[in-house]
């Protein structure tokens, strides 16, 4: 009797990309949400927004105001996404199809690789700063440019190998990274309390006290959370609602953004100030720190932002497997690490950072609060009842389904968060550019709420007679001439 071939072992790399992650597979709990929410953000590319208000001016306990709030404000809108994917079970950018369509969710693909791009770019620039710095001091090796290239190249290494192997890696080693990096940012609070000073703040960046702390809000603050928009599907798809409730999912959820932004960027407030941080924030830190806290430094620098890192081109890799369905997701992770690596060269050599991350989140911020707008408007609308397998017809390319709209595009929701982006843009103030519309708002930046709610309105608007799901044409065949796609679950 012929025996049956043993069955293959599973592999460790994740096997999934965007696709419907099957319900025996989906074994997370809302603890492991909070853990990869907390252990990723405990690095130094979070941590560097705390200082930004202490660089616009501002005083401890102002800087320390316009933090919270902004965090506070970014969690509302941003923790209810989560829920999203967690009735889909697929990424966010894929689920947005239900409500842009599934040709227009690759503006969420879009917006959110560019966001995990410009933040994977700062924490592997902040990070290897510290790394080289922290190395300089203890052993005296050198700190020129070829310490900072190799330095920068084997952290993006490590961090693109967490991402490819996925989820299930990354989750343990967030958990890991929860409590040792919760330990070294308790240790620095030791080492930088004798020279913390609340009293005083520099020249603010604005002009004036209001404005600059508005700026904050949106910069050090909201920035934070937005971040996410795109990136908390990724790890509640994995999360069954037939064992989870929702209300436990958006729990651990805020409290694990609450917790992971909030910690880091409190300690960037408490250590600008006590090492006297300018436009260099590491330099500071580093030549501020006791000979004893140097080793955390490094191990935070190298660990900490490996883990940060790593979760944010997991995220790439997903959004561009997204926009590009013949590529695998291993491919589109390496790919989007090269070019993370690249503007992390362009973010040293070349540009100014404090102007560098302010324009950039403040830009992007603009653009990614009307596409979270009109999603969670989307989702209160249907109650969270998707068909999951029209989400998936541009991956296995077909056409047709509940979602198709017009060609695959929904275009009221579109058009507004064109329009949304549009006026989020021409409101915003950086260090860079200046919107048109800031003599209209008294110089401040008000892009963030302008942008939402244009979007919102609009949104509402043009879709007034189309509510829930829209459409009823079932999927259709492409030719059977048409090239043989694998299936999306059997690529990593």
């Amino acid at each position: 009797m012929p025996h049956s071939p043993a069955p293959a072992a599973p592999s460790m790399i994740e096997q999934h990309g965007v696709d419907t992650i099957p319900e025996a597979e989906r074994t997370s709990t809302p603890r492991d949400v909070l853990s990869i929410l907390v252990g990723s953000n405990l690095a130094f590319g979070v941590v560097v927004f705390g200082w930004l208000p202490v660089s616009f001016g501002l005083s401890f306990w102002a800087s320390v105001t316009s933090v919270v709030l902004g965090t506070v404000l970014g969690i509302a809108l941003t923790a209810p996404l989560a829920l999203v994917s967690l009735r889909t079970a697929t990424n966010l950018s894929t689920s947005s199809g239900a409500h842009f369509g599934v040709r227009g969710r690759l503006i969420g693909s879009v917006v959110g690789l560019l966001l995990s791009l410009g933040y994977t770019a700062l924490s592997l620039w902040v990070g290897g700063d510290v790394v080289v710095g922290a190395l300089n001091r203890l052993l005296g090796l050198p700190s020129g440019g070829p310490a900072y290239v190799a330095t920068y190249t084997v952290l993006a290494a490590l961090s693109a190998t967490a991402a490819v192997f996925g989820y299930r890696l990354m989750l343990k080693l967030e958990r890991w990274l929860m409590w040792a990096m919760s330990a070294l940012l308790l240790a620095g609070l030791v080492a930088f309390a004798p020279h913390f000073d609340p009293s005083g703040h520099g020249s603010y960046l604005l002009g004036g006290f209001w404005p600059t702390w508005l700026l904050s809000v949106v910069a050090a603050g909201l920035s934070g959370p937005i971040a996410f928009i795109t990136l908390l599907g990724d790890y509640t798809r994995y999360v069954s609602p037939a064992r989870h409730s929702g209300r436990k999912v958006l729990g651990a959820t805020a409290l694990g953004l609450l917790i992971g932004l909030l910690v880091p960027q409190l300690f960037g407030t408490f250590t600008a100030i006590a090492t006297g941080a300018g436009e260099d924030y590491v330099g500071g830190l580093v030549s501020g720190a006791p000979v004893w806290f140097l080793v955390p430094l490094l191990l935070n620098g190298l660990l900490g932002s490996a883990g940060n890192t790593g979760l944010m081109l997991y995220s790439m890799g997903l959004d561009l497997d997204a926009i590009l369905p013949r590529a695998t997701r291993r491919q589109a992770t390496y790919v989007v690490g090269a070019v993370a690596v690249t503007l992390v060269f362009l973010g040293h050599f070349v540009w100014n950072a404090q102007s560098a991350v302010t324009s950039f989140v403040l830009v992007l911020t603009a653009i990614g609060a009307p596409w979270a707008v009109i999603t969670l408007i989307g989702y209160r609308r249907c109650r969270g009842d998707y068909d999951r397998a029209s989400l998936q017809v541009l991956n296995r390319r077909t056409r047709g389904g509940v979602y198709w709209y017009r060609s695959g595009w929904n275009v009221p929701a579109t058009a507004a968060w064109a329009a949304g982006s549009a006026v989020g843009l021409c409101a915003v103030d950086t260090p860079v550019y200046r919107g048109v519309l800031l003599p209209l708002t008294g110089g401040i930046d008000l892009s963030f709420v302008l942008s939402g709610a244009v979007a919102a309105v609009l949104y509402v608007l043009l879709s007034r007679s189309s509510r829930g799901r829209a459409g009823t044409v079932r999927p259709v065949p492409l030719p059977a001439d048409a090239p043989v796609i694998e299936p999306v679950g059997d690529r990593a």
